[in-house]
């Protein structure tokens, strides 16, 4: 198992007893800065290897990692103050891990909304908490008017008798979005069940407190709604060569430089 193990980030008195634990018992602790956290661990008697872990060295390293956690090591990360995979390393370890299907979980948040966005796997650079839902559909429909087009992920609280019909809204509104419930946060039964909106798995366990993420709405093209030859002379309006602008065509539309070079040319 890999522990994310959220850290004071000032007093180094703000730590959980179950972080303490952890890290104690931990094969190995990656810190981002071994020297920063050797503070923190000398002040709890913690006496487990480190190893650092920065962010530069995280895609070299992850499958090391996720290899000696496949032998049954257990592996604890922290950041020099707060929680990992925010604006810190572990992003990429994460997804490796989901990756081979090898466990992962958070120790010590306090914020479920937090917590669950690292267990969802989604992207953690950027995000926004959502919240509860209106119960009312209009007043859904107003307050979802700030958060549909949103690029970064989005992080919604739900009650379980509510999860299937909100589920259902959100893929009525948001489109065929990936999305995670998260159950049970730091519990015996903890569970991240990924799917695509609105196809809820049907065996999903409707109890405990649950954490819904979903994935921001795609960046769109510029110029993508017109078509091929407005779009070519967009980019000449604003400068850019006869060669640069089809290269950015083709990259908007995701196509070839000589596929859209004949689709002008013809008209």
């Amino acid at each position: 198992m890999l522990y994310i193990v959220v850290t004071p980030i000032g007093n180094l008195g703000d730590i959980t007893y179950r972080a303490v634990e952890v890290l104690k018992k931990a094969d190995i602790i990656l810190c981002e800065d071994t020297r920063h956290s050797a503070v923190l661990l000398s002040r709890y008697g913690i006496t487990a290897p480190t190893r650092a872990y920065e962010k530069f060295s995280e895609a070299r390293v992850a499958d090391r990692i996720a290899d000696e956690l496949a032998a049954g090591k257990e592996i604890a990360l922290i950041s020099d103050a707060g929680t990992p995979l925010i604006s810190d390393p572990g992003k990429i370890l994460v997804d490796r891990l989901r990756e081979r299907g090898l466990p992962y979980t958070v120790v010590g948040s306090g914020c479920a909304a937090i917590s669950a966005l690292i267990l969802s796997g989604a992207d953690t650079s950027s995000f926004c908490f959502v919240g509860f839902l209106p119960e009312k559909r209009a007043d859904r429909e107003r307050a979802m008017k700030k958060f549909a087009d949103m690029q970064c992920t989005l992080v919604f609280y739900v009650a379980p008798h509510d999860i299937a019909e909100t589920v259902a809204y959100l893929g009525e509104t948001l489109g065929a979005r990936k999305a995670c419930l998260v159950r049970e946060i730091s519990k015996l039964y903890e569970e991240s069940i990924r799917f695509t909106l609105p196809d809820l798995p049907e065996n999903v366990t409707l109890k405990g407190e649950m954490v819904l993420v979903v994935d921001g709405a795609e960046k769109s093209a510029p110029y993508a709604e017109l078509d091929v030859k407005a779009h070519y002379e967009k980019y000449v309006a604003e400068g850019l060569s006869d060669k640069e602008a089809l290269k950015a065509v083709a990259r908007d539309r995701g196509v070839s430089k000589s596929e859209i070079y004949a689709q002008i040319k013809r008209k």
